[in-house]
């Protein structure tokens, strides 16, 4: 099979036919998906379903929910159906609960998501199955079914506890984001102001703690400190979960070069995101502008609100909104092999967690056109194979084995009760 796409493509650039090319890069793409279906590093369906219906789900149909639309939301973007067309195999469900919890609250509603999503799995055993461990997931996708893994989106969701933490993994989960969008009283946030120039001592203990356990450190949302500070701790390779190059978009929820140059020594992996306004600078700029013309129109009509409705759909109608489109969330991939390496790129949609994902990728079954176009950009088969999911597979099985080879030392421990602050 190899040999015969290598002669295809060949045969692609003898001829020059930009259709038979296309054609040719959907054929290395398919059999690069058939081979190692798309383990996703992030998807919200968790907190839909407890925005849409309180997590009360004995009647609620995953198998087809493009009728979810409604006056409060957009319709979802993942189901059975279009996650099997999407040629997802392997899928972390975010349990994803609100920053603004007390840390006592993000507690229980993070339980209620762990719940949530393990009920939902339950309902569908044939197209889908927890796995809590690389081995689980390599079973699960070979026989056909949807290897489902939870995945704790803040560290919020510990109440800056490890024994929290340690009970979060006993109850399934395998990784956690170490902040989401506030700065906690041990880790600094990406988009929120520093306290702690990075991780601060019980920061950096939840990282040993975590590696010590075998739950990966997922360094999407934090701060570049907090990443330095996490890869100077980490003994196992970490995850950014959902997250693009900044080189190529200057969120600062992206990565940084200065990080994905330590990538091939942790070992760890960038999974790439699909929502439009990390992948494509146009889009931030006209946020950007569009909230200074709104903030000078407000200004300059004080108590006509009106007036300033009317001129700003003027400005909008002649500063159209810019699109991210499939070659957007390609150039971050092609971006991250430059600095960090082929082995050190996954995908990390985070659909259901965004209003859309690009042109060509609105949802979750756009996964093929993704690796279309790489392999158009001359990506092999293998190359497609690390990226859709065997990097991520080597990096859970080198965490459990890490795991392993500290199973004799003991727990990290703090006095129960005593507040982990920021002078620590």
């Amino acid at each position: 099979m190899r040999r015969f796409l290598l002669a295809s493509a060949v045969a692609a650039i003898a001829c020059g036919s930009p259709a038979f090319a296309q054609d040719n890069a959907e054929r290395i793409a398919a059999a690069a998906l058939e081979a190692a279906p798309v383990w996703d590093g992030h998807n919200d369906v968790p907190i839909q379903l407890r925005s849409r219906v309180g997590n009360v789900i004995n009647d609620f149909d995953f198998r087809d929910t493009l009728n979810t639309a409604s006056a409060d939301h957009s319709a979802m973007h993942s189901d059975l159906i279009r996650l099997k067309q999407g040629k997802v195999g392997a899928q972390w469900w975010s349990v994803y609960v609100s920053a603004n919890l007390s840390e006592p609250e993000a507690v229980q509603a993070t339980i209620e998501q762990i719940d949530v999503t393990k009920r939902l799995i339950a309902r569908y055993p044939d197209d889908m199955q927890l796995a809590l461990s690389a081995d689980e997931v390599e079973e699960t996708m070979a026989a056909g079914r949807i290897a489902s893994l939870i995945g704790m989106e803040g560290g919020h969701s510990i109440g800056s506890s490890l024994a929290v933490l340690r009970q979060m993994y006993d109850l399934g989960a395998r990784y956690m984001t170490l902040t989401h969008g506030k700065t906690l009283s041990w880790v600094d946030s990406a988009t929120d102001a520093p306290r702690h120039d990075g991780l601060n001592a019980f920061g950096k203990d939840v990282v040993r703690e975590m590696n010590r356990i075998g739950m990966l450190v997922d360094l999407s949302h934090v701060s570049e400190a907090s990443m330095m500070d996490a890869l100077d701790v980490a003994q196992a390779p970490v995850i950014f979960s959902h997250s693009g190059a900044r080189a190529v978009a200057g969120h600062l929820r992206n990565v940084p070069d200065s990080v994905l140059a330590r990538m091939p020594a942790n070992g760890g992996i960038v999974m790439v995101v699909a929502l439009p306004w990390f992948i494509k600078d146009d889009l931030r700029t006209h946020s950007a502008n569009r909230a200074g013309e709104e903030a000078r129109l407000k200004a300059l009509y004080p108590g006509l609100p009106d007036t300033v409705e009317a001129q700003l759909a003027k400005w909008d109608a002649e500063n159209r909104e810019p699109v991210a489109t499939i070659s957007d969330m390609a150039d971050h991939i092609d971006h991250i092999r430059d600095v960090a390496g082929i082995d050190h790129i996954g995908i990390g949609g985070d659909y259901d967690g965004m209003p859309s994902g690009p042109v060509g990728m609105e949802d979750v079954t756009g996964y093929p056109a993704l690796f279309a176009e790489l392999a158009g950009r001359g990506y092999s088969q293998d190359d497609l194979e690390k990226i859709s999911s065997r990097n991520m597979m080597r990096v859970l099985r080198e965490a459990e084995a890490f795991a392993a080879s500290v199973s004799d030392l003991p727990p990290i421990e703090y006095p129960a009760g005593e507040p982990r602050d920021d002078s620590e």
